[in-house]
């Protein structure tokens, strides 16, 4: 995508000017919801501005932050990067006696053990298969696990203490085992939950662990390298689910392949610093997290339109947002209109915030315009919020439409 930071920023403070005109489909989309509001939507072809309106006033994104998280790690990682969860014996096995312990080191897969596409192989199967082949019976001492390989606490700071106890507000470890969570409750261990899982598995194996405390030997043998499905299909499933845990981790990835550290605030600040350099407009952004559960993020319209834009030519990028009355978190919005499977949107939605982004597509589904909704405080909620957008949508994409969908709900009325 060229487009332009000068022409980029000049069209910016031109439709700051124009949007306060009534009459324009932002300025009307901000009249229907009441609250405060950042709109922009961008020919991406064309290099034109459609429509704005406080496009560079900072608000809480919510969800849509995971579509920003994916954009700076998609680009240092690429689609075909993939985790590995190594297995290690740390002691010598002699006559099927593994002298040691059995050493779990995560590399950080949000994937493990999942429930949900992508679904990789069974870790726990594998490795008993790995035992076997290196003949081991008998395991003398216990099964370890190691999650180093991220540094920071499993959760922020500036997440609601009362989202730490749910499922969506599960933390992020370097060693995670089935989304860290059971039901709609987190799991603080899920380490804990493996090791049992592990265990059970190598019972059934007929394998024994004596659980004997035996100090690890700084000489190891890798028994297993479990790799994880491609990360381009763990950023579809996060996108499509809105799945918190795997956009932290991804964030921790980002830094991790930018920093060797592999900590949230690493993350967001070099995130910062890679869209400055890439010619952004940085004003009023505050990266916090991965997932935008912290009410401490702030991003404008403006930014996440830019970064949009810059994405656009990414074919698996723009595949990993849900088409709009077919998939995902929008699967039922703008349903039955002439919306439904021609816009591809991120949605993000917590008490007081509704957000949409993403792209308007053609008949290939190749991105024509970059679309970036934030609304916050709206009294309404997010119905009122999804209706005025799809009324400003089609009044932008498909006027004669808007205009007979407008008189119908005249004539109900």
């Amino acid at each position: 995508m060229t487009f332009k930071r000068s022409i980029y920023l000049y069209l910016c403070l031109l439709l700051g000017v124009l949007s306060m005109a009534a009459g324009t489909p932002a300025e009307d989309f901000a009249s229907a919801v009441r609250g405060k509001v950042g709109v922009m939507v961008i020919d991406l072809k064309a290099d034109t501005v459609v429509t704005a309106i406080n496009m560079s006033e900072p608000l809480t994104p919510a969800s849509i932050t995971k579509s920003l998280t994916i954009a700076s790690t998609l680009r240092k990682s690429g689609p075909d990067y993939k985790y590995h969860t190594r297995v290690y014996a740390t002691g010598p096995i002699k006559d099927g006696v593994l002298e040691g312990n059995l050493l779990i080191v995560g590399g950080g897969d949000p994937s493990l053990g999942a429930d949900v596409d992508p679904k990789g192989t069974d870790i726990c199967s594998e490795i008993a298969e790995a035992l076997r082949k290196h003949h081991v019976r008998e395991i003398k001492g216990r099964i370890i696990t190691d999650s180093s390989i991220f540094t920071d606490s499993p959760t922020h700071p500036t997440w609601g203490s009362g989202d730490l106890a749910h499922s969506y507000g599960t933390g992020c470890h370097g060693l995670n085992y089935r989304r860290n969570a059971s039901g709609k409750s987190a799991v603080k261990n899920p380490q804990g939950v493996l090791v049992a899982t592990i265990n059970k598995t190598l019972g059934n194996s007929g394998i024994t662990v004596a659980g004997d405390t035996i100090a690890s030997t700084e000489r190891k043998k890798e028994l297993l390298n479990h790799v994880s499905p491609p990360v381009s299909e763990i950023m579809r499933s996060c996108m499509m689910r809105s799945d918190n845990l795997y956009a932290e981790a991804l964030l921790r990835t980002y830094a991790l392949l930018e920093t060797k550290n592999g900590a949230t605030d690493a993350g967001a600040k070099r995130e910062t610093e890679y869209w400055t350099k890439k010619g952004a407009p940085m004003s009023g952004v505050k990266i916090v997290d991965g997932s935008g559960l912290s009410r401490s993020n702030k991003l404008t319209a403006n930014f996440l339109a830019y970064v949009l834009a810059q994405m656009a030519d990414d074919e698996v990028y723009a595949s990993f947002f849900p088409l709009a009355g077919q998939e995902g978190t929008v699967r039922n919005l703008f349903k039955n209109t002439q919306l439904d499977s021609y816009v591809a949107l991120k949605t993000g939605t917590m008490r007081g915030v509704r957000c949409l982004a993403g792209y308007k597509l053609d008949d290939e589904f190749a991105p024509t315009h970059a679309i970036v909704i934030i609304a916050n405080d709206c009294p309404g909620g997010a119905a009122a919020v999804n209706k005025a957008a799809q009324k400003m949508l089609l009044d932008i994409f498909y006027p004669e439409a808007a205009d007979y969908t407008q008189s119908l709900s005249t004539q109900n009325n």
